[in-house]
């Protein structure tokens, strides 16, 4: 005790002060001259400058922070930490404008971990600062509540007074809510920034990136988001985007397997291959189709062959059913009620084993990707003749799939739009005709053909010329050179009109 009094050392200092106790000049100066002295004795000095100067924050924020130096290495349950914490209360008193001093508290008790005394000294913080100063406590706060060890229901309505103080870090929100795994206000606060026009991102993602985010979080849990319509959201962002549109498509479908809905799957799949615009986009739908229906069948043959063993199981215990059942005293009728769903289990109409439909639907898939190749490439350019000419090569083996396909591709292609020779369609289209031994079919394709208004007159030339050889394969001399004859008449005038 006697070494906290003061000494004749310090009777120099002691007596200015009584002089001019309420000088911090004084009092600074003293700690000053003290500093090597053992921190009880300067704690002595502090506790009085203080009293005698409360509203001082050079004291009180010299004083907490020698205090914090002392028990810092120490147990958190050590007495000096609940000593320290009567100090920043007192501080407090005087100092609940100064946000380096709740910073400093606020700190202390989030490594005590003090939950319920540190949430109520936050409140405290903000209720006592101006609101310009709020940020400053607020990022310290989301950090205590983002801690393990705090109840989610604390964090989730921190996290919801904080987008009320700045709404533009809802994306820190929805992120705390994935990794709480609270998936439906997740979805519903993810679609609300989507929806908004005016959101940017603070993290620097694009919407798109955003898109995708609410297709997976939907498509993964479908079955915990309840109230949202999954399809609706995720076709709205089909059409937004005309482009890198395929994961928004497999999200989708993703979502209706995940609910055990697998013919709609299918249906989705279909969809989005016919209305996809890049091969890239088509290329994933694809593959995600295929190992689908590469699960199903696999799943499907697992299950069979689980049910065989079975079956091969229950086929020798048959009899000895039969036998138990008949010494029980127990009717045939009964008997048989029993063993009537082993008897139906080989009818057709009990079956249950569609492998051979499921593998048809593969083998069916992978036969027709050039096909849907060839319609992606033509939605990107409907008017390439050289995608027409490779698409009806595809159906070699289908006259009639030729015809349907040369039937669209003349009533598409704009002559004057056109990427190559547009008249080589319908020269093809006449060929068709005349390797089939239908000559009068092909006439009518190169009538049809001599009409169009082509981008050059050459165009329309070749045309004639190709009538007119046609026509001396076919030993039809006469036809040809009256053909000679209209392609060097002098056009009417509805024709140069034209």
């Amino acid at each position: 005790m006697e070494d906290l009094m003061p000494s004749e050392d310090d009777l120099v200092y002691e007596e200015e002060i009584l002089r001019n106790p309420f000088t911090l000049k004084l009092w600074w100066r003293y700690l000053i001259a003290r500093r090597d002295a053992p921190f009880e004795k300067r704690a002595v000095i502090y506790e009085r400058a203080v009293k005698a100067l409360p509203g001082s924050y050079k004291l009180w924020y010299a004083y907490l922070r020698e205090k914090m130096t002392l028990v810092r290495g120490l147990p958190i349950t050590h007495s000096k930490y609940e000593n320290l914490n009567n100090t920043f209360e007192r501080a407090l008193v005087t100092m609940h404008k100064m946000p380096r001093v709740w910073i400093m508290y606020l700190q202390l008790l989030t490594e005590q971990k003090f939950l319920t005394r540190a949430r109520r000294t936050f409140d405290r913080a903000l209720c006592s600062l101006p609101v310009t100063q709020h940020d400053r406590v607020w990022e310290p706060y989301l950090q205590f509540v983002s801690q393990k060890g705090v109840p989610v229901e604390t964090s989730l309505r921190v996290y919801r007074r904080y987008l009320l103080f700045d709404p533009t870090h809802i994306e820190d929100f929805i992120e705390f809510l994935l990794n709480s795994e609270l998936w439906q206000e997740a979805a519903e606060r993810l679609a609300g920034v989507l929806n908004d026009a005016g959101f940017w991102s603070m993290k620097g993602k694009t919407k798109h990136q955003l898109w995708l985010e609410l297709c997976d979080l939907l498509t993964k849990h479908a079955n915990e988001v309840k109230g949202v319509k999954v399809d609706a959201i995720i076709r709205g962002g089909i059409r937004k985007f005309s482009d890198e549109v395929g994961r928004l498509w497999t999200s989708l479908a993703d979502y209706y397997i995940r609910r055990g809905l697998f013919e709609k799957a299918r249906d989705v799949y279909e969809e989005g291959m016919m209305a996809v615009i890049t091969v890239r986009d088509f290329s994933i739908i694809f593959d995600a189709y295929t190992q689908f229906e590469e699960s199903m069948l696999a799943a499907k043959m697992e299950t069979l062959s689980v049910s065989d063993d079975e079956d091969e199981e229950g086929d020798g215990e048959m009899q000895e059913v039969k036998k138990v059942s008949l010494q029980n005293g127990e009717s045939k009728k009964g008997v048989v009620d029993k063993l009537a769903k082993d008897i139906t289990a080989g009818c057709w109409l009990s079956d249950d084993n569609d492998i051979d439909l499921r593998l048809a639907r593969l083998e069916n898939l992978m036969n027709r990707r050039p096909e849907l190749v060839s319609s992606v490439l033509l939605r990107q350019n409907p008017h390439n003749v050289h995608e027409w000419h490779k698409r009806v090569k595809l159906f070699k083996d289908n006259p009639t799939r030729q015809i349907l396909t040369f039937t669209e591709a003349v009533k598409t292609v704009d002559p004057l739009k056109a990427v190559g020779k547009p008249h080589t369609l319908w020269v093809s289209f006449a060929r068709l005709y005349e390797n089939h031994k239908d000559v009068g079919n092909a006439r009518v394709i190169f009538e049809k053909a001599v009409q169009v208004n082509y981008k050059t007159v050459d165009d329309l030339a070749c045309v004639w010329c190709e009538w007119a050889e046609m026509e001396l394969r076919h030993k039809n001399f006469k036809g040809a050179l009256e053909l000679m004859r209209r392609a060097t008449a002098e056009p009417s005038v509805e024709v140069k009109r034209r």
